[in-house]
């Protein structure tokens, strides 16, 4: 095989990960396993990437890439704040339907990072970077359309990601389409009354433990 050089072999390691994780999960990407999807030696992934963990690094930033630039391309450019949200999550919640093994898979990375230090970083930028790119969305449509808002902007995202998450996974581990369109539609009732201040979080008392 003739030479190819480590920045031109890392995309090509990344995908052969991607593509070898997505069939038989993340506990099957050894960095055996990837370099014989790809057909090269063991030791090019460790020279490329140096450990395991940098490869997986390498795959969440890609696939994190990715979940932002969907997310950014499905955001409408015109309409008002109720529209601009609901269409957004309908739009999110189709490539749910789509590509589903994508989102299991930076599900099952994201629990594998929480029990691996060394990916800790990673773990918390792709959080950090959805979370910024969905309160960007949100302050640049108020702004757009006029709309006060009640919360941060950040706190919107959140709480809207913490409600998408946990449809996820529902939707992956006990699938049931019509409790899913209703939930989703709930969730963005919710968000919305949340950032005209019809939801008012102070006034619902949380004790803990």
């Amino acid at each position: 095989m003739a030479h190819v050089s480590a920045a031109e072999r890392r995309p090509q390691l990344i995908k052969a990960a991607i593509d070898l994780m997505t069939r038989e999960g993340v506990a099957a990407g050894s960095t055996r396993a990837i370099a014989a999807e790809l057909g090269v030696a063991q030791a090019t992934v460790h020279y490329t990437f140096g450990t395991k963990e940098g490869l997986y690094r390498a795959v969440m930033e890609k696939l994190t890439a990715e979940l932002i630039s969907q997310v950014e391309q499905a955001t409408p450019e015109e309409g008002g704040f109720e529209e601009t949200i609901g269409t957004l999550a309908a739009a999110l919640w189709q490539t749910v339907r789509e590509q589903p093994a994508s989102h299991q898979l930076l599900t099952e990375l994201m629990m594998f990072a929480l029990r691996t230090p060394s990916l800790a970083e990673a773990r918390q930028g792709h959080y950090r970077d959805v979370i910024e790119v969905a309160a960007r969305i949100v302050a640049e449509a108020a702004e757009r359309t006029g709309q006060a808002l009640a919360q941060p902007a950040e706190t919107i995202a959140r709480y809207f990601l913490a409600g998408f998450d946990g449809l996820v996974m529902q939707h992956l581990s006990l699938p049931d389409e019509e409790a899913e369109q209703i939930c989703l539609r709930a969730l963005v009732s919710a968000l919305l009354a949340l950032a005209d201040g019809r939801l008012d979080p102070t006034a619902t008392p949380v004790t803990a433990g």
